[in-house]
C-alpha cells in the first residue's frame, strides 16, 4: 500500500508548490470512466450530443447515465426507456434504471407500508425489465434526499424493497447507485437545509445502511456523492469504517465547487485534503469517479467534472488509473480493451 509520504512526494513533484496551480483546467491525465452523470429528458437529442462532445474534451472513455431519483408524483419523471434509446447510439454511454420508478415504488412503500407480496411482485417485474433494456444496474435511488432539485425523500435503506433490489442486484452481477446523506445518530436538521421542506430533526440511518449491506454481499452498492456531504457526517472516518467492515460498498467521488458540501475533499487552494488522501491511497480498489454532471451543462465558472479531474489528476498514475477507470470496470462489470477504453 502506498505510503502519504510517497503520495505527497508524488504530487508535490506533479504539481510543484505554487498555490496557482488549482486554476488549471485540463482533461484528465489518465483516461476516466464517469459512473454517475444525468441528462435532460425534455432534449434528449441535444443532451446526449452534450454527452458525446464531453467525452472529447475530458478524455472521459465512458459516462453511465441514470435517471433521477423521482417520486411517483413528479410530474417530469422518467426512467430508463429515455435513456436506454439514447445511450444506444452511442458504444460510450451504459445506463442505470430506476430512478423514475423504482424509487418511488419504495417512496410509496414507506409513505403507505404496503409491502404485500403483490408489491414486492410488481417491484420485481420492473427492476427485471430494466435490466432487460440493457441497464448496467440500477440508480439513481435514495434512501436519504434533502430538498433541492427534487422533494425531500426518506426510506429506511433497510426497506424490504431495497433488500428485495439487492437480491435482484446480486442475482444478475449488477449495481445499485445510492444516495444517503450520512446520519449516524438522532440530528437536527443542519440549520443551511430549511425546515420545512426538510423535517427539523433527522434519525440514524448507517446502521439500516449496514443492514443493507450485509444482506447479501453479492449486491454491489455504490454510496453516491462521497464529498458532497449535507450533514457533515460523512467523514472519512466514517467512511474508512464502513469500507473496512463491507467488501460490497464502493463509494462515488463528487465534487461541486459551486456548492462544496461539508467534509470537502479539496483545500481552499485545490489541493487533495490529506486526510481524504490517505483514504484513497488505503482503499485503491474501492473508489470511482461519480461526477453527478448533468448534460447539457449548466453555465458555470466550473463543472462538476472538473472539479472531479482536479483531485484525479494530482494522484500518482497508480492510483489515478484505479480511480479513473480500473475500479469502474470491475465493479460494472465493463471490458476494457489495452488502451484503456472500456465497453459493456
Amino acid at each position: 500500500m502506498t505510503s502519504l509520504r510517497v503520495i505527497a512526494t508524488a504530487i508535490l513533484a506533479l504539481y510543484g508548490t505554487d498555490a496557482g496551480f488549482q486554476r488549471r483546467v485540463a482533461a484528465a491525465r489518465v483516461p476516466y470512466i464517469d459512473v454517475h452523470a444525468h441528462m435532460e429528458v425534455r432534449d434528449i437529442d441535444a443532451s446526449a450530443r452534450a454527452v458525446r462532445d464531453a467525452l472529447k474534451t475530458q478524455n472521459a472513455i465512458r459516462i453511465v447515465l441514470m435517471p433521477p431519483p423521482f417520486t411517483a408524483a413528479d410530474a417530469g419523471r422518467f426512467d430508463s426507456e429515455e435513456i436506454a434509446a439514447a445511450s444506444k447510439k452511442d458504444s460510450k454511454l451504459s445506463f442505470l434504471g430506476g430512478g423514475g420508478t423504482l424509487n418511488g415504488m419504495i417512496q410509496d412503500a414507506v409513505r403507505t407500508g404496503d409491502v404485500t407480496a403483490e408489491t414486492q411482485r410488481v417491484f420485481q417485474t420492473r427492476a427485471t425489465e430494466i435490466l432487460r433494456q440493457g441497464a448496467i444496474g440500477f440508480g439513481e435511488l435514495t434512501a436519504e434526499h434533502f430538498s433541492g432539485t427534487t422533494s425531500y425523500q426518506h426510506a429506511p435503506p433497510d426497506h424490504p424493497l431495497f433488500l428485495l433490489l439487492a437480491d435482484i442486484a446480486g442475482e444478475h452481477d449488477v449495481v445499485i447507485d445510492l444516495h444517503l446523506e450520512a446520519v449516524p445518530g438522532l440530528m437536527k436538521t443542519p440549520a443551511d437545509l430549511p425546515s420545512p421542506p426538510n423535517p427539523p430533526a433527522l434519525h440514524d440511518n448507517i446502521a439500516a445502511f449496514e443492514r443493507l449491506l450485509d444482506h447479501n454481499r453479492r449486491a454491489r452498492i455504490g454510496w453516491a456523492h462521497a464529498g458532497s456531504d449535507g450533514t457533515g457526517e460523512r467523514s472519512p472516518a466514517l467512511m474508512r469504517r464502513l469500507l473496512q467492515g463491507h467488501p460490497n460498498l464502493f463509494i462515488e467521488l463528487k465534487l461541486d465547487p459551486s456548492n462544496r458540501g461539508k467534509n470537502y475533499p479539496l483545500t481552499n487552494d485545490g489541493r487533495v485534503e490529506s486526510t481524504w488522501l490517505r483514504l484513497l491511497s488505503d482503499f485503491p480498489d474501492r473508489f470511482v469517479i461519480g461526477s453527478d454532471q448533468h448534460y447539457p451543462m449548466p453555465p458555470a465558472k466550473e463543472q462538476r467534472w472538473e472539479a472531479a479531474v482536479r483531485l484525479l489528476n494530482q494522484l500518482p498514475d497508480p492510483l489515478a488509473q484505479k480511480i479513473g477507470y480500473e475500479n469502474a470496470v470491475s465493479i460494472y462489470r465493463l471490458t476494457a480493451d489495452r488502451d484503456g477504453r472500456a465497453r459493456p
